[in-house]
């Protein structure tokens, strides 16, 4: 009986380690990139505008007609309404250690799309002239980010398996069908170095001339792509 039930055993033993046998799969893993360039036709731009006070209603009123003014210059320039955008209102007390007393803020903060980068100097002089104390960011952007997108990832596709066919060349050996794919991509928008012109802007001097350089935007994409061998 106890040799029936050893035998039983070894048996089982056999079938599990047979069961968890897996036979490895002749395939090659490589990463591609593609990368595509391409000059921006628009520019995301955050301000904001600021007021201060020792009373909360005046400092929010006084930050109320301003933001008005600026959203007048706005509205002058004909943008859609749509591409315009309040992001945030602060209104909140602050210590000035300076001073030794305390006062208020009044901040909001505007979103605006500028879809014609001919009018970037224009709006941007404006927006200062009209009360815009801080341009918080400048993001370049493109209208055709979803065509630019599928472009790269397509050329980060060919980029790997043009890795893999170099690699099982010299093995005399072909890649087959693509066993798995992973994205790695990551979006980056190089941004305008803006803090000189904004200074001397600010400061009531002379703006230069040309105070943008929108270079190129990178689009790419990223990916690790594993092929069955042939």
């Amino acid at each position: 009986m106890k040799k029936s039930i050893l035998i039983l055993i070894t048996f089982f033993t056999i079938m599990m380690d047979a069961q968890e046998y897996k036979p490895q799969i002749p395939q090659v893993t490589v990463s591609g990139e593609g990368k595509i360039k391409v000059t921006p036709d628009q520019a995301l731009l955050t301000v904001s505008i600021e007021t201060k006070g020792t009373k909360a209603a005046d400092v929010k009123k006084e930050n109320d007609i301003a933001v008005e003014k600026v959203l007048q210059f706005v509205k002058r320039m004909k943008l859609p309404k749509e591409d315009v955008l309040t992001q945030r209102v602060n209104l909140y007390p602050n210590y000035d250690y300076e001073k030794k007393k305390h006062n208020y803020l009044a901040n909001q903060t505007i979103v605006i799309l500028l879809k014609d980068l001919s009018k970037y100097d224009e709006l941007s002089e404006g927006l200062i002239d009209n009360g815009v104390n801080r341009i918080e960011n400048v993001e370049f952007k493109s209208s055709k980010l979803e065509q630019l997108q599928s472009d790269a990832r397509k050329a980060a596709m060919k980029d790997a398996k043009q890795k893999a066919e170099d690699y099982v060349s010299v093995l005399n050996q072909k890649i087959g069908k693509a066993l798995l794919i992973n994205d790695n991509s990551q979006a980056y928008y190089p941004q305008p170095i803006y803090k000189g012109a904004m200074m001397a802007m600010a400061d009531g001097s002379e703006a230069p001339r040309e105070t943008l350089a929108i270079g190129e935007i990178e689009v790419i994409a990223n990916v690790t792509v594993s092929f069955l061998l042939d």
